[in-house]
Formats: structure tokens, C-alpha cells, sequence
């Protein structure tokens, strides 16, 4: 019986909590054939041959598929590619990378050949009959020996530069390793096939079922390897769980499986497993990051230098230089600096590809600038508050351009500053530090500002006001569990007038929905949710005008880029005998701008939290030198579980809206993953202060602590 008190908080929930939810895994798809890959077990080698003629005889085989055999007959002089990255920085050369490898493996864990069976059992035991012969070429790891494709810098210099005497600096050299997404549901894709069996006629179709955070994209990258029109394509996004920026560009697998589809005029399943995931999914970070920070007499920040190396791994995403373009962007955050000299730079390796992750270059900023923030601050004898006061940007100078060129929209630092060390009660809290200290204890506090470059470029939305009264809002914007349906039906509620209940929602078909961008980059809510009160608001006028219902509008909403901002502090103990970590309390303020649905905002931050904690404290891939990936599976990767959280989290969230979009709503899902590692990383190594500056490095390892506590150096010793 239905518990008539159960008022769920999301309209999404009732299903998910309840076993309904359609994952890409759980549509049916009556004689689909299932597909295993075959992969590199070498970062990088030439490939002589591959032999399949036993897997072919196996039981249940339809085909083995290799680069020369992928393709239909009639695009036997046509050769497929991955889709180019976005252009945002300039790329010397672009590997031309196939779905397939051929002639050339470029690392571990590249499909080779692709293996389609009656089975799933049929098809894993078909793969392993596959003989790969491989000749072994010498491996580029990550950073050392890699050749740049792609550099950024940013030059500036105050007017009274000159003026700026300095009196003491602080510098740090990060490491920011390599991290898994790890999304509870793997890629995997049906590419269900409509039309005759084993035929490429012209009325064959594609409905493929991916779990994606671009639908709009996806449909034209696979009608592009297809050389079809991308009518012929419908993309279908149902339930995802979780993306975080590694499902929104495609991956070789993703053009193979519907290549194959049209190869034997079959639908075709693929689901990955979690190893595979491993090492041959998308990664996130991946940086290694140098600093100088000069402070005036007056505690004055005078100059501000950073170098930055990016890891792209073997071949480019469509997002591949995000991370690299926003941290040298976003450099010096929310600060004043009257010198600034940044530059960047990215190169390949012969390693997976890195992609978008939570932040994508946010966190990187926010932590090489409060790391030399924090040190700049002990060297200059100046408590860490005073020195962020002294050079916070002012809310009186919104919008202010910052040393970069970029422009921040709205917001009130020194408010978030201030608020949290209210909230915490910073100046008690130091009190109880120096006692606890003289007591034996080791116990850090640290705090990290961060600003967030969000919601910027187009959305679209098509809003259906019917004759009965329900509405039914179609956007390209789809979601990966963040209560879009929810929030977007609050949206036209409010801006019709009417209850969230009497909007229906779609999203994550390209066949009832319109283009979009995607649900990436924070972008969301301000864009799509805009797109939407735009919509609306031409229904009410026409209405208002005489026009009957039923009525349709439609049309994209093209608003400028917001900047989500917020101040994190933290306390850490460390246990003095084994260096153990423990988080005891996070205090955070945090403006998000307009805050549609406080309570899915909130999960979001608690979300990030956690994904950045587990950066800071637990998560790392390593390849070794021989370029095969360690660390890859969850019995030697440390993910963040329940006991991990700190018992003690106080969330404020206030508002400054954005100018730059219908709702003045900003970016809030990725900001836990910004502020929260950077104010770990100034905590760890404020507790370690009274035995010196402690290079400290991602992830906090009680290793780390216990070697520094004991004055070991891990360079002298062999870590385990």
C-alpha cells in the first residue's frame, strides 16, 4: 500500500528508489547481439596482426571486427575518426585516432578489435581467442619527455606595478594526480537497429540508447561516422548514474558500436565493465603545477608567477583542453595582484585520454593560488584571513576584469570570507588550536576561496501549454541525477503561475526534444532554466494577448558567463603515531546566485564535498614506467565511503544573482569539488606548520603525515 505521508523531494525518486529507473543496461532489445572488445595490453606498439580465426569458429560468433573490417563495403575508401576537440585553445596536431586501432596502439586498454556474439558468456570467451601481435615501442608517460600541442599564457602588469616592493614570498610545486569519475553506472551503449537484417538500405535507422550528457552532440558525431544524415540517428539519454564530465564527449567504443550495428544490419549492446572503465575510460585531472606568490611590506599581493603541465593522455576528448584554458584563466581567483605572468601548457602520452571532471581546471586554480596564499601568509607573519581581506576583489567593483581578461559578473567575497569565519568561529577556533597543540595534539585549520567560471553560451527549450491546461517543457539540457526534471518543472511553475505539478518534463531524446549543448559546466539551470522563462514568458504574453491554447514556444537562450564563488574552512587532526587524517568540521559559504530548489542545491554541494574529499584524501591512478595502469581496479583505488565524511557540516548558501541570465542563477553542482580540496591540502599542511613548510601532495595519505611527523622523506625511502 502507498504511504500517503511519502512527499518525495525529487519527482524523479519514487522510481529510483523503488528499482524503476531505465538505466542504458535495461533496455530490452529483442536479439541484439552483445559485444566485447578486444584491447592494447601495451601503452604503445605497432600492430603487425591480429589473428581471428578462432574466435570466429567459437560458439555463438556473428562477427570479429577489426579497423579493416569495421566499415560497410561501400565506405571502403572512407576512414572514420574521433570528432575533433573543441577549439577553445589552438592544437598543433589533433591524433587522428579510429574507433578501431589500426597500424598503431597509443595505450593500454585502446579497442583493437571488437568481438559480436549471441551472448555476453559467448562473446568474452570469443575475445579471448583473439591473438594480438604487437610489436613493443618505447611508451611517453605523463609530463616527462611529452611534447606540448597546446600552450596558453596570460601577461599583466598594474600601472602602479613598480610601486609594489616586496618583502617576502611564498612558492609551491603541486602534483595533481590522475582520478576516476567512477560513476556508479559504467559506459554502455544499444545501438538499436531499424531496418532490414544485414542490409544498409537507405531507410535503415539507429535509435541508440547512451548514457550521455550532450544527446544533441552524440546524434551528430555517430550520423557523422555513419555518413548519414542525422535524422536517421535518435539519441536516447534515460536514467544516468553519474557522469561528472567523463560522459559528455564520446569514446572510440561509442562510434564503434553503431558502426558495427550498421556492419552486420543488427542491433548491437555494449556494456562496459568496471575494469575496462579503468583503463581505457575517460580520466580526470592529471596536472603538475609551480608557483610564486610576492607580498608587499603591507601584505599586498605584488606578483603572481605559475607554470602549468597538463596530461591529455593519448588522444583528445571534446573537452580535452578545458582543464588547462580554466586554470590559467581563472588565475589569481578572487584576488588583486599587480603582476601576473602565467603559462600553460599541455601534451600527449601514452596513457587514457583526460576529460572533464568535476571543476575541469576550477579546482587546479583554487588550489595552487590558497596553497601559496597560506604560505605566503605564515612566511609574512600575517594571519591567513588578514592577508585574503587585504587583497580580496570588492563587491563595489562588480563587474571587475580580472588580470586574465575574464570578467566577474556579481558577487560579495569579502561577505563569504567573513561569513564563514563567523559561522566556523574562526578566531575561538584558533584559541583551541594552540591548546590542543601544547597538549600534544596535531590539528590544522585551513581555508580555501575559490571563484567558478559557469553558464555560459546557449540553451535551448520548447514549452507546450495544451488546451486541458498541463504543460510540457522539451529542453536539450538532460540530467545525470541532479533533479532536473524536478527543477525545471519548478521553473515553469513559477513563471506560468501554476503548480510544478501540471508541467511534465522531457529531456534526453533527440526526437522530442531540441538541440542543445548539454548538462555540463554548471550550466544548466541559468541556461536552460532561462531558456525556459523565456518561453513561458512569450506564452503568458500572447496569451495575455487573446490567443487561445493550445500554444507552443520555442527558441535557445544565449546568456553570459556567471561566476559562482564561495569560502571553505576546515579543520584536520592528524593522529600523531600512525599519521592518520581525520576531518573534524567543514564550514562553507557559498553563492550560487539565485538558488531555484534550496534543497537539490544543497545535495549538490554535499555531493562535491565528498568527490572533492576523495580527491584529496584517497584518490590517485599511477601508470608505472612502463606505462601500464596500476591501479586499476577498486582493490587499488580508494574511493571515499560514509565513514570518510566529517561528522561536523555547516552549509550556508546566500545569493548574489548573476545580471547575466533570466533566473541570476550561477553554477553550484561543482563547487564542492574546488574549495574543499584546496582548504584539505592548507589544513594538512597547517598542522604540519610547527615542524616546517611540508610539501605535502595529493592524496593525503597518512604515509605522507607519518613521514613528515618522523622527519622521513619519501624520496630517500621506498614508499609502499
Amino acid at each position: 500500500m502507498q504511504n500517503q505521508a511519502f512527499h518525495p523531494l525529487r519527482r524523479e525518486d519514487p522510481a529510483l528508489l523503488t528499482g524503476r529507473g531505465r538505466y542504458t543496461g535495461d533496455v530490452a532489445a529483442e536479439g541484439a547481439l552483445h559485444a566485447v572488445f578486444v584491447r592494447s595490453p601495451l601503452p604503445h606498439g605497432r600492430l603487425r596482426s591480429i589473428a581471428t580465426g578462432a574466435a570466429e569458429q567459437s560458439a555463438g560468433v556473428v562477427a570479429v571486427l577489426t579497423a579493416e573490417t569495421l566499415l560497410a563495403p561501400s565506405d571502403a575508401d572512407r576512414v572514420v575518426h574521433m570528432p575533433p576537440p573543441n577549439p577553445l585553445l589552438p592544437v598543433a596536431s589533433v591524433p587522428r585516432i579510429e574507433p578501431l586501432a589500426r597500424g598503431e596502439v597509443v595505450y593500454v586498454g585502446q579497442p583493437v578489435a571488437l568481438v559480436l556474439a549471441r551472448s555476453p558468456a559467448q562473446a568474452q570467451q570469443a575475445a579471448s581467442c583473439v591473438q594480438l601481435d604487437i610489436e613493443p615501442l618505447v611508451p611517453v608517460p605523463d609530463f616527462d619527455g611529452t611534447r606540448p600541442v597546446t600552450e596558453v599564457e596570460h601577461h599583466f602588469e598594474a600601472a602602479d606595478a613598480s610601486t609594489h616592493v616586496v618583502a617576502s614570498e611564498a612558492s609551491a610545486a603541486l602534483e595533481v594526480p590522475r582520478v576516476l569519475a567512477l560513476s556508479m553506472e559504467p559506459r554502455g551503449m544499444l545501438a538499436h537497429w531499424h531496418g532490414p537484417v544485414g542490409a544498409d538500405a537507405a531507410p535503415a535507422r539507429l535509435t541508440v540508447h547512451l548514457g550521455t550528457q550532450s544527446p544533441t552532440r552524440a546524434q551528430a558525431d555517430i550520423a557523422a561516422a555513419l555518413g548519414w544524415d542525422e535524422a536517421r540517428v535518435r539519441v536516447i539519454t534515460g536514467n544516468v548514474g553519474g557522469a561528472f564530465g567523463a560522459k559528455s564527449s564520446l569514446c572510440p567504443e561509442d562510434l564503434a558500436i553503431p558502426l558495427a550495428a550498421r556492419r552486420v544490419g543488427a542491433s548491437v549492446r555494449w556494456i562496459s565493465s568496471r575494469s575496462d572503465e579503468f583503463t581505457s575510460g575517460m580520466h580526470g585531472r592529471g596536472a603538475r603545477m609551480s608557483g610564486r606568490l610576492s607580498v608587499t611590506a603591507q601584505g599586498r599581493f605584488a606578483a603572481l608567477q605559475a607554470e602549468l603541465q597538463f596530461t591529455l593522455g593519448a588522444w583528445l576528448p571534446f573537452s580535452a583542453v578545458v582543464p588547462l584554458r580554466n586554470t590559467a584563466r581563472i588565475l589569481p581567483g578572487p584576488y588583486r595582484v599587480a603582476r601576473l605572468d602565467v603559462q600553460g601548457r599541455a601534451g600527449l602520452a601514452h596513457t587514457a585520454p583526460v576529460t572533464i571532471y568535476r571543476g575541469a581546471g576550477r579546482p587546479e586554480a583554487a588550489l595552487l593560488m590558497e596553497t601559496l596564499v597560506e604560505q605566503a601568509a605564515r612566511a609574512a607573519g600575517i594571519d591567513p584571513v588578514e592577508l585574503r581581506r587585504r587583497n580580496l576583489v570588492e563587491a563595489a567593483d562588480m563587474p571587475y576584469t580580472t588580470p586574465t581578461g575574464e570578467v566577474f559578473d556579481s558577487g560579495d567575497y569579502r561577505r563569504a570570507l567573513e561569513l564563514a569565519c563567523e559561522r566556523f568561529g574562526y578566531a575561538e577556533q584558533r584559541v583551541l588550536q594552540a591548546q590542543r597543540r601544547a597538549e600534544g595534539e596535531v590539528v590544522g585549520i585551513g581555508m580555501a576561496l575559490y571563484v567558478e567560471p559557469c553558464g555560459v553560451g546557449w540553451e535551448s527549450a520548447r514549452v507546450d501549454w495544451h488546451e486541458d491546461g498541463r504543460v510540457t517543457v522539451a529542453t536539450g539540457s538532460p540530467a545525470q541525477g541532479q533533479g532536473h526534471a524536478t527543477t525545471y518543472a519548478r521553473i515553469a511553475g513559477e513563471a506560468l503561475g501554476m503548480a510544478a505539478e501540471q508541467v511534465e518534463v522531457v529531456y534526453g531524446d533527440t526526437a522530442l526534444c531540441p538541440p542543445g549543448v548539454g548538462a555540463l559546466a554548471s550550466r544548466s539551470t541559468a541556461l536552460a532554466g532561462s531558456a525556459i522563462v523565456q518561453a513561458c514568458r512569450d506564452l503568458l504574453a500572447r496569451r495575455a494577448a487573446g490567443e487561445a491554447l493550445p500554444l507552443t514556444s520555442a527558441g535557445r537562450f544565449t546568456g553570459g558567463e556567471a561566476w559562482s564563488y564561495g569560502c571553505v574552512i576546515a579543520r584536520m587532526a592528524v593522529d600523531r603515531d600512525t599519521g592518520r587524517p581525520t576531518i573534524e568540521q567543514i564550514t562553507w559559504a557559498d553563492d550560487a546566485g539565485h538558488i531555484v530548489h534550496p534543497e537539490l542545491a544543497k545535495g549538490q554541494l554535499i555531493g562535491g564535498l565528498a568527490q572533492g574529499l576523495g580527491q584529496a584524501l584517497l584518490e590517485r591512478l599511477v601508470y608505472d614506467g612502463a606505462g601500464q595502469l596500476v591501479t586499476g581496479s577498486l582493490m587499488d583505488y580508494a574511493a571515499p565511503r560514509a565513514d570518510d565524511m566529517p561528522a561536523a557540516i555547516d552549509i550556508h548558501s546566500f545569493s548574489t544573482p548573476s545580471p547575466h541570465n533570466l533566473l541570476g542563477a550561477k553554477g553550484v553542482g561543482e563547487a564542492g569539488c574546488i574549495g574543499v580540496p584546496a582548504a584539505l591540502m592548507n589544513a594538512a599542511r597547517d598542522a604540519l606548520a610547527p615542524v616546517g613548510e611540508c610539501p605535502l601532495q595529493f592524496p593525503l595519505t597518512s604515509e605522507q603525515f607519518w613521514r613528515a611527523m618522523s622527519g622521513r622523506s619519501a624520496s630517500t625511502e621506498t614508499m609502499s
